[in-house]
């Protein structure tokens, strides 16, 4: 047992946990339980654990829920805590767990496995020299040798072995992380010694394998000629067949197909003995994909062989000789099963396969063009036939099953996602075949599906849905000059039966195939039928409604300039749409799609034209709203938001489509007693606001300078209710005028004024980090607009007094767990930073220097307590750009900030040396080395700061990021 002093505590913890423990399992009350849960979860984190759960082990009384408990913690305890015990508590513990083993060598299983999980993790701690000559596995091999009782116990522990270099909830340093994974491979000779003299035990064979399959996962130490003949290769292959022993020999065989392929094209020639003992015996496999009494998951493991040799052999395959289409052919055979969870195993390979004929770096070997295009000709010709066979043994599968509408929601959603991949497939063999053909291919399967029914009106909707699926979903890679196929689709499409789902499909396929319409020769008779098929596709269902909405804004953006002449028709169409009268089956949101649609025929017409036509465009959207308003303020104030944003979206919509800036802002103009309205009544409601504020935000984006007064009047309107209301969107608002008025001199009063007004109020809104945890939408729109003005307005911005209030309010709340308003703030910062890098910037130094080097320390500190556990790691990136970018505009400046900083991090936590590594970044950083290669130090800083919870404490208290204040920052 570990030597620490056996004391009445103990023993009272010892009672305590069996309660608790009896309680969590066995007490009717669920308040008592959740209790008991929450106590032994507590307890694991003190250092008292480690006796605890150490003597429970030991002891013969203890119960089976007693013993799984302790060995979890004692491997959560050595996993994330081993720094809490003394150096000299290494041996002790070892020994401990070394004893446990052997007890528990024969189970409970559970049990065993965490202490060997445990045992594994101190490896990862301790370097190899402290468990003796040899390490671990040296260390291992003796005991197995001394107890051969014991060897199943022990072999876990070699299996979990090499697993443990991949664990990161080991709080293991990142350099002795490293070191880990060179000792093991290494030792990797030793440990296949070591297991090939376990494979004399005929019980064995099955955890032998497995713990070889767990070595060949480190993907180094061996070359192929030396695993081409070992016995645990050759009885891996050997015991393919096996009916005991054909998982564990899968798993291997797997393994050493992943293991021939590391290095890339460089490990292939080194393992090329290797290779060639496993494909012939995964070949010789090919006939029992077919085998009816095969069990599936046999049938599926084996279709896994073929699919790694595929994704592994991808290089070798994509030459086309003649042992690679035997490999070609056999993932064909798998991609035939009938059970798609095994022929999707394939598709990874036919997409990667195509990318490997159609890109050009895959031939720079053949030197000149003309050898390239000879060589990328012949490779296509040679897996055409592939390709073609491919898709018809895929196209089926996307076909709606009978009792489709009996579906659970988990089964419909798979379906859908198998309809998905099927796409994704199709699309890879029009890379190869062409769209053309592969359209000819599916056109047979459509005409079968029609043709079989005999009779049109009564045929089965989904065989045919499902070529027209497949037809869609290849579109992009017809060519718009087809003229054999693509004509007599679309003379068949209206005579379909309107069945929902195969209407659907049909609105979808209409759209699709909108660009070819535009060049078809007979597109003016077909049109109309088409739009006649999409308004009944509105008027059926939902799902067919936006399937239809959707294509017709297809057809209207690439047929735009045939349908200026059948405007009275599309208006007609939109009408009924946005006003409810037609019976349509449009949601809202689908809607959408008819207001773009009639905006992008709108913006192909003359001004004067189109100015009329956007009149009729608003008309029946603004009506609503003006019928509210003359109602009065009460109503306004009253309305659900729903009813006025229905509306007031489609306005938003008609601003950023129609491509006609003077027109535009002409509306905005006359519109814009009806928005004053709006906002005046409802600035409190942040729907509508958000709905109105996108409107406006699209009007400036299209009108940009024809704006004219109007925007003088928005700008009053925003800046007066946002310090009532505090609405965030009328900050992103602000940042849209910016971008487009910014640079502009005539504006700068109306800006200045602006930018002071909103920057002023949201200060004294987030005065903590309490306050940016409380409204993150603000904080974030507020440094967006910030990192705009810096950008569009510094003549502006940077010289105003709300500068260095922006700065300070930044600096409380970088730390806010709010990712979209943290990175906003650290973008904001980022741009300060590097100020230099824009035009003209050189003026603004000076000023910004006397507002960021009194703060230089404190934003280093902050900066750097963020990227040291202040901030979740996903942060990482944006901080450390950040923290670099500092220390390029300060030099000198920030490496003694950083200095200064790190100094504060105790040695218990940072080593001299990590910190030395640190502040060579900086170092580096500031004398201009590029961010990117600067990344993976900081990364691994990070990782030893965070690398358990006591550490990242220490560190924090020491950096103390939130209890920074100005005050103490300027005085540095």
């Amino acid at each position: 047992m570990l030597e620490v002093d056996f004391s009445l505590k103990s023993m009272e913890l010892q009672n305590t946990v069996k309660e608790a423990l009896n309680a969590l399992y066995h007490h009717p009350d669920d308040a008592i339980r959740a209790q008991a849960d929450q106590w032994l979860q507590e307890f694991q984190r003190t250092i008292d654990a480690w006796q605890v759960a150490d003597n429970l082990l030991h002891d013969a009384t203890s119960n089976l829920e007693t013993l799984i408990f302790c060995s979890q913690t004692l491997r959560s305890k050595v996993q994330r805590d081993f720094e809490e015990l003394p150096s000299e508590a290494f041996r002790p513990l070892r020994d401990s767990l070394n004893t446990l083993l052997k007890k528990f060598h024969k189970g409970p299983p559970k049990v065993r496995t965490q202490i060997s999980i445990a045992v594994a993790a101190l490896a990862v701690h301790v370097p190899a020299n402290d468990w003796g000559d040899g390490g671990i596995v040296k260390w291992l091999g003796d005991e197995m040798n001394s107890r051969p009782e014991c060897v199943p116990g022990f072999l876990e522990l070699l299996t979990v072995l090499p697993e443990e270099v991949f664990n990161y909830k080991i709080s293991a340093r990142p350099e002795r992380r490293k070191q880990f994974e060179k000792e093991l491979i290494a030792q990797m000779e030793v440990a296949l010694s070591i297991l090939t003299a376990c494979l004399n035990i005929a019980e064995l064979k099955e955890p032998v394998l497995e713990a070889f399959a767990s070595w060949l996962r480190l993907r180094h130490g061996l070359p192929g000629s030396f695993l081409a003949s070992h016995p645990l290769v050759l009885t891996a292959l050997s015991s393919l067949n096996s009916e005991l022993l054909s998982e564990a020999a899968v798993n291997v065989v797997s393994e050493l197909i992943h293991y021939s392929t590391s290095g890339n094209s460089v490990g292939i020639p080194v393992h090329m003995p290797l290779i060639q003992v496993i494909v012939p015996q995964v070949m010789s496999l090919k006939e029992q994909l077919r085998d009816p009494s095969k069990d599936e998951e046999d049938v599926k493991a084996i279709a896994r062989l073929f699919s790694d040799m595929g994704d592994s052999y991808i290089e070798f395959i994509a030459t086309g000789s003649d042992e690679s289409i035997l490999i070609v052919h056999a993932l064909l055979e798998v991609a035939s099963h009938s059970e798609y969870d095994i022929a999707s195993m394939t598709f990874n390979f036919w997409h990667n396969l195509q990318a490997k004929m159609i890109r050009r770096d895959s031939y720079v070997s053949f030197g000149s063009e003309s050898s390239i295009e000879a060589e990328r000709n012949r490779r296509l010709h040679i897996f055409r036939p592939a390709y073609e066979s491919l898709v018809s043994l895929v196209s089926f599968r996307v076909q709606y099953p009978q009792d489709y509408q009996d579906l659970s929601r988990d089964d419909l959603k798979d379906f859908k996602q198998t309809r998905y991949a099927v796409a994704d497939v199709l699309v890879d063999a029009a890379s190869v075949l062409g769209g053309d053909a592969v359209l000819k291919i599916l056109y047979v399967k459509l005409m079968e599906a029609v043709i079989n029914c005999g009779n049109v009106d009564q045929i089965d909707g989904r065989p045919a849905e499902a070529a027209l699926f497949c037809i869609c979903a290849i579109s992009n890679y017809v060519s718009v000059a087809e003229s054999e196929v693509m004509p007599q689709v679309m003379a068949m499409l209206p005579k379909l039966p309107q069945q929902p789902q195969l209407l659907q499909t049909v609105c979808l396929t209409i759209g699709a195939y909108s660009k070819w319409l535009d060049t078809a020769s007979s597109e003016l008779s077909l049109l109309p039928s088409l739009i006649d098929i999409l308004m009944s596709g509105m008027g059926k269902c939902e799902d067919s409604a936006a399937a239809a909405a959707l294509a017709f804004r297809h057809i209207c953006d690439d047929c735009r300039k045939k349908l200026c002449s059948c405007l009275d028709g599309l208006f007609h169409i939109y009408h009924r749409a946005v006003s409810g009268e037609g019976l349509f089956k449009l949601l809202a949101e689908d809607s959408l799609h008819l207001v773009e649609a009639l905006c992008m025929v709108i913006t192909e017409l003359p001004p004067d034209d189109a100015k009329k036509a956007l009149e009729a465009l608003c008309l029946p959207v603004v009506a609503p709203l003006q019928e509210v308003i003359n109602l009065g303020p009460e109503t306004l104030e009253k309305k659900p938001a729903r009813e006025l944003t229905v509306h007031i979206d489609r306005v938003a919509y008609i601003f950023r489509y129609l491509n006609h800036p003077e027109a535009v802002a002409d509306a905005v103009h006359r519109l814009w007693p009806i928005f004053k309205a709006i906002f005046d009544i409802r600035a409190w409601d942040m729907r509508t606001m958000e709905s109105l504020c996108r409107a406006c935000k699209y009007a400036v984006r299209t009108s940009k300078r024809f704006m004219g007064i109007t925007i003088g009047s928005m700008l009053e309107e925003i800046q007066v209710l946002y310090q009532l209301h505090h609405q965030p969107c009328f900050l992103y608002l602000s940042s849209e005028v910016i971008k487009i008025f910014g640079s502009d001199p005539s504006c700068s009063v109306y800006l200045k004024n602006l930018i002071e007004v909103l920057f002023k109020q949201t200060v004294c809104l987030l005065t903590s980090i309490k306050e940016f945890t409380a409204r993150p939408d603000i904080a974030d729109d507020c440094f967006l607009l910030a990192s705009r003005c810096i950008r569009y307005c510094p003549q502006l911005f940077i010289p105003s007094e709300v500068f260095q209030l922006l700065v300070d309010c930044s600096l409380t709340g970088i730390t806010v767990q709010h990712r979209e308003a943290s990175n906003s703030i650290l973008t904001f910062l980022s741009d300060i930073f590097d100020l230099a890098k824009l035009d003209k910037a050189e003026q603004y130094l000076t000023l910004r220097d006397c507002v960021i080097i009194p703060r230089g320390a404190c934003i280093t500190r902050i900066l750097i307590a963020s990227l040291t556990g202040a901030l979740p790691s996903s942060r990482l990136e944006t901080v450390t750009y950040a923290l670099l970018a500092l220390a390029r505009a300060y030099g000198v400046h920030a490496l003694e900030w950083a200095k200064t900083c790190v100094s504060l991090i105790p040695l218990t936590a940072v080593t001299e040396v990590e910190r030395a590594r640190f502040l060579q970044v900086i170092s580096e950083a500031a004398s201009g080395a590029d961010v990117n290669s600067l990344m993976l130090p900081i990364e691994e800083m990070s990782d030893v700061c965070r690398r358990n919870r006591n550490v990242q404490e220490i560190v924090q208290g020491s950096l103390r990021p939130l209890e920074l204040n100005m005050v103490h920052a300027v005085s540095q």
